[in-house]
């Protein structure tokens, strides 16, 4: 049973990677690293498929080998985040800004310090 639970939440994850390919500020990667924890658990060679894919296993086995973001996918990462909060400011405005710069804050400082 646990192990059904493990494929479809990989399943499920998967789907918001391949959503996330085409739209442009949500994530691909991340998802599929959650997807790559479940295959682990449930089917191996879904996991080996993923970390063996021409354009997103590259970034996979690097992050899973030495918990590397490159520095293209930074950028990529903190550029979003900064449009997101210039969005908030324009639409919401104070003190609703706040919270995505706080966001901004935690997560793009955690994701400037990986490694390269």
């Amino acid at each position: 049973m646990r192990r059904h639970l493990y494929r479809a939440a990989g399943l499920f994850f998967v789907g918001l990677g391949v959503v996330g390919a085409f739209l442009p500020l949500l994530p691909t990667v991340p998802f599929l690293l959650l997807a790559l924890f479940f295959f682990a658990r449930s089917n191996p060679a879904w996991e080996q498929r993923l970390l063996h894919h021409p354009s997103y296993g590259p970034p996979l086995r690097q992050w899973r080998e030495r918990r590397a973001i490159p520095r293209r996918a930074k950028i990529a990462a903190l550029t979003a985040m900064g449009v997101s909060v210039a969005i908030t400011a324009l639409t919401a405005g104070w003190p609703w800004v706040l919270i995505p710069v706080g966001v901004m804050a935690l997560s793009g400082s955690w994701i400037w310090t990986r490694a390269e």
